[in-house]
């Protein structure tokens, strides 16, 4: 324990993905600031909600830090499987990729890591850029991963991550799902009961979708659990 983090700071982009890590956690809500914090094994924890997207992960990450002293970064949440990956598949990268600047961040796992994710504001569905994608070992795509390793790297803090796989990007006809939710990650109730008025055929998919996400983000966040119980 002498080597590793003392003080981890866990990221979650939606409410539905940070709630599971409060509970697994044991996480109490602070009251002069929007953040969670525990004790989890040895390790002091605190947590908060990042929102979609790499500005927003990168903006509430940079805050997390400016509030926080923590010597770790742990992003936890769902993501979209590749290649191989199958929905329930635990991904701990051992690097991230941002699509859009190329760059790539190495990760400092807590755990046994493998594979990359590749991250960006734009929803892959295009099998033909999804197969290119895994062929280079990719094994999921997400949307906050590489802003939060930017940020870390910048400030000299080490991070990792936990993602499970919720769905699979060739499933997806189209990026209209993107549209069913806030920046923040909140649902946007009445967009999503016109979504499923004129697409009543999308309704199973959508409620699949639901299912799959909530179980994916319980098993990030006991993993996540995991992997900081066993620091100690």
């Amino acid at each position: 324990m002498s080597d590793g983090p003392r003080r981890v700071a866990v990221l979650a982009p939606m409410p539905s993905e940070l709630r599971p890590v409060v509970r697994a956690m044991g996480l109490a809500r602070l009251e002069d600031a929007p953040l969670h914090s525990g004790r989890v094994g040895a390790v002091d924890v605190v947590a908060a909600r990042t929102g979609m997207g790499l500005d927003l992960a990168a903006a509430a990450t940079a805050r997390v830090l400016d509030a926080a002293a923590v010597d770790h970064v742990l992003v936890v949440g769902i993501a979209g499987g590749l290649g191989p990956s199958r929905i329930g598949d635990l991904v701990c990268p051992e690097t991230v990729i941002d699509r859009a600047s190329g760059r790539d961040f190495t990760a400092t796992a807590l755990s046994a890591a493998r594979g990359s994710i590749s991250s960006s504001d734009e929803f892959l569905v295009d099998p033909e850029r999804v197969a290119a994608l895994a062929a280079a070992g990719v094994l999921a795509v997400d949307m906050e991963t590489a802003a939060v390793a930017a940020v870390c790297t910048e400030r000299g803090v080490a991070w990792s991550a936990v993602r499970v796989i919720s769905d699979i990007a060739t499933d997806h006809p189209d990026d209209s799902v993107l549209d069913l939710a806030n920046p923040d990650g909140s649902p946007r109730v009445w967009d999503g009961l016109r979504f499923m008025a004129t697409h009543p055929r999308r309704i199973p998919m959508l409620v699949r979708m639901g299912r799959d996400s909530t179980r994916a983000a319980q098993a990030a966040a006991a993993e996540a659990t995991r992997q900081l119980r066993a620091l100690g």
